[in-house]
């Protein structure tokens, strides 16, 4: 009895996960690093360079808003900081860490995006 409900709760999760994986399409699509040089190697037209505008946008906001998160995990972990007997990495020095670099990152999002988004502008 216990295997047959076990394998009947993994079909309906199952049944589940692909049901919202098809109601839920993508709105912006995802690319592959490959994909992502090759675009940049390729683009030629104001088409081209919007949809890498777009897309290093998209990725801007993904990085902004896991600072976001980590700053907000950083602010949490401040609170529960040890004496001096602590180890390195404490976890607020690894929070605070994780926030430098998807600011970061965020930041180097950015500017790709607006460097496209230039091209666009005055390509023909």
């Amino acid at each position: 009895m216990k295997v047959m409900s076990k394998a009947t709760l993994l079909a309906v999760v199952f049944t589940g996960a692909i049901i919202v994986a098809v109601a839920e399409p993508s709105s912006t699509p995802s690319y592959s690093k490959a994909e992502i040089k090759q675009m940049m190697r390729d683009a030629r037209t104001a088409q081209q360079y919007r949809v890498l505008a777009d897309y290093f946008g998209t990725q801007q906001k993904k990085f902004e808003e896991q600072a976001q998160t980590e700053k907000e995990e950083w602010a949490r972990r401040s609170q529960n900081v040890s004496g001096l007997a602590a180890k390195y990495p404490r976890p607020v020095d690894s929070s605070k860490n994780r926030y430098e670099y998807f600011t970061y990152e965020a930041d180097q999002m950015g500017q790709q995006s607006s460097h496209y988004a230039s091209l666009a502008a005055t390509a023909r």
